[in-house]
């Protein structure tokens, strides 16, 4: 094992732990109930064309290069581990990163569409975060709204030739953020403010996260950057299938 495999795996032990340790709290995606019918029907129905695009892109991924179920495997678990684990925030609710970014980056966003939904629906099941009546909410933000941010910040990126791994932070982290911004906007408009209305409502759901989630988001994106380098020293072959890689390069 070469120096930089060992800082690799000594960061990630380091991250594990340092999360593993964080107390339970009350869950931040949008929780149970939470939202009034209209809007979670609503919210349902918008989703339903992105995840139409995501399953056809998946599939589409899959066909051409058997050996991306692997990375398709990884980036999902990746989404689950990292939205699972909860940091409170100044109220009794909590933030947490998202995990999506990364797959948006390897697989393309809309394909993240179909992870983020299988992984929103299993947290709602088996860890009551989040939940059924809110899954098009919180589909939409973490798992539409945020990966077209990364994607499309990564891309942008690409073409302005900023370093790789800059990029992905920057994709990852950006990413996490927008996707609470749209949280907070989807709670503004489920609960405007009596002053103000949806603007002043949205502000202070921004404010209550913005302490916990600023911080997170920049964790992310360096989490990001640490998988990706792992995947460039352990599936070089498999990042080229997906063409993240280009033939030659490391």
């Amino acid at each position: 094992m070469n120096f930089r495999q060992k800082m690799i795996l000594t960061a990630s032990i380091a991250m594990a732990f340092v999360f593993g340790i964080t107390p339970v709290t009350n869950a931040m995606h949008i929780m149970e109930g939470y939202l009034p019918p209209a809007f979670s029907i609503a919210w349902g129905a918008i989703c339903i064309p992105f995840l139409a695009m995501g399953y056809f892109a998946l599939k589409k991924t899959i066909e051409n290069d058997r050996r991306s179920i692997t990375l398709i495997a990884m980036a999902g678990a990746f989404i689950f581990v990292v939205s699972s684990l909860k940091i409170p925030s100044v109220t009794g609710s909590c933030s947490h990163m998202t995990g999506t970014g990364l797959g948006a980056i390897l697989l393309g966003a809309s394909s993240v569409s179909i992870l983020g939904i299988i992984v929103l629906i299993f947290q709602a099941v088996l860890l009551a975060h989040g939940g059924l009546t809110t899954l098009g909410a919180n589909t939409f933000s973490m798992a539409i709204a945020g990966p077209l941010v990364s994607f499309g910040l990564y891309k942008l990126c690409t073409k302005l030739k900023v370093n790789k791994y800059v990029s992905v932070f920057l994709a990852a982290s950006f990413g996490d953020l927008f996707t609470y911004c749209v949280t907070s906007l989807q709670l503004a408009l489920a609960y405007p403010s009596q002053v103000g209305g949806v603007q002043v409502s949205a502000a202070k759901f921004l404010a209550v996260f913005a302490p916990t989630q600023l911080p997170l988001a920049i964790i992310e994106g360096i989490l990001s950057v640490l998988v990706i380098i792992g995947l460039e020293t352990y599936a070089a072959s498999e990042l080229r299938g997906i063409g993240f890689l280009k033939v030659g390069e490391q």
